[in-house]
C-alpha cells in the first residue's frame, strides 16, 4: 500500500470536523476567518510501514488543521486547551460513527489537570502581552481578548466540571477589549482576578484528579483493530476500500446518545 498524500488522509479519512476560533467562541465579526479543525483516522496498515502516517496535517483548505486520532487523544489526555476545546465546539461540521463515539468520550478527557495546562498556556500568552506593552505601549488587543476568554473557560470548567467555549453574555465586554476600548490596567486586573478565581475553583472542583485513560485507550485500540480487520477483509475479497468510508466501532459506547445534543441548530452528517 502506497503511503497516501497527507491531504488525502484528511479528505478520505476524517472522522470528526468542526469550526473553531471566534465563530465557535461566539466572538465572530464580519471579518472573522472560519477555522476548520478535525480528526482523521489513518488506516492501521499504514503503521506497519517504516514511514508512519503524519500525526497532524495542515490543509488542504485554508485555515484547516487536523490531527491523527491517536495524537489527538494523547494531547486531550494531557488537557491541551486547544484539543479539549475542539471536542466541545458547538459548530460540528461532520462526525461519522467513530467520530460520534469520540464525542461521547468528551468527559473522559476532563480532569483537574486542566488547571495546570490552561494556566501554563495563559501565563505564556500573558508574557507576550506584557512584552508588547513594553515595546509598543499597548498589547495586541485581539490576543488580550482571547486570553480573557480562555481564563473564563478554565475557571468555569473547574467550577462546574463542564467545558463551555461560547462566551455567551460576555461577548460585548470581550469585543470591547478587542477594539482597545478598555484600559490596559483594567484588562490586567480582570486577568488577575480570573486567574485567582480559577485557582480557588481548582481546590474544590468536581472534576476527577486524572482523566479516564483506560476508557480512551480501549476506544483507540478497538478502532485500530476495526481498521485492520476491514483491511484484511478487503484484501481477501479484492474489494477496494471506499474513499472516506466510516469505521464502525466494534462495540458502541452506551454514552453515544449524548452527542445528539452536541450541535445547536445543526445536523450531523452521517455516513
Amino acid at each position: 500500500m502506497q503511503p497516501p498524500n497527507p491531504h488525502a488522509l484528511v479528505r478520505d479519512h476524517t472522522i470528526y470536523a468542526c469550526v473553531m476560533g471566534s465563530r465557535a467562541f461566539g466572538l465572530a465579526t464580519e471579518d472573522s476567518d472560519t477555522d476548520l479543525r478535525g480528526v482523521f483516522l489513518a488506516p492501521t496498515e499504514l503503521f506497519w510501514r517504516f514511514e508512519k502516517p503524519p500525526t497532524h496535517v495542515e490543509g488542504p483548505a485554508e485555515e484547516q488543521f487536523a490531527w491523527e486520532l491517536e495524537r489527538f487523544c494523547h494531547l486531550a489526555l494531557r488537557a491541551n486547551p486547544n484539543i479539549l476545546e475542539c471536542l466541545h465546539s458547538p459548530l460540528v461540521e461532520h462526525a461519522d460513527a467513530t467520530g460520534r463515539e469520540l464525542l461521547a468520550l468528551r468527559e473522559a478527557f476532563l480532569s483537574r489537570q486542566a488547571h495546570e495546562t490552561f494556566a501554563r498556556y495563559a501565563l505564556g500568552q500573558r508574557k507576550k502581552l506584557d512584552a508588547d506593552v513594553r515595546s509598543h505601549g499597548v498589547p495586541r488587543w485581539k490576543h488580550a481578548m482571547h486570553l480573557l476568554r480562555l481564563l473564563m473557560s478554565c475557571r468555569d470548567l473547574l467550577r462546574t466540571g463542564a467545558l463551555t467555549i461560547d462566551v455567551g453574555d460576555q461577548r460585548e465586554p470581550l469585543l470591547a477589549v478587542k477594539r482597545g476600548e478598555v484600559p490596559w490596567a483594567r484588562v490586567e486586573s480582570w486577568m488577575t482576578r480570573l486567574a485567582t478565581e480559577a485557582e480557588e475553583a481548582a481546590d474544590r472542583s468536581p472534576l476527577p484528579a486524572e482523566p479516564d485513560r483506560a476508557r480512551v485507550e480501549d476506544f483507540v485500540v478497538r478502532t485500530r483493530r476495526a481498521s485492520a480487520l476491514r483491511s484484511g477483509s478487503d484484501q481477501q475479497t479484492g474489494a477496494t476500500p471506499q474513499s472516506g468510508s466510516a469505521l464502525q466501532p466494534l462495540q458502541a459506547d452506551p454514552d453515544d446518545e449524548v452527542v445528539q445534543g452536541v450541535v445547536r441548530g445543526r445536523v450531523l452528517r452521517q455516513r
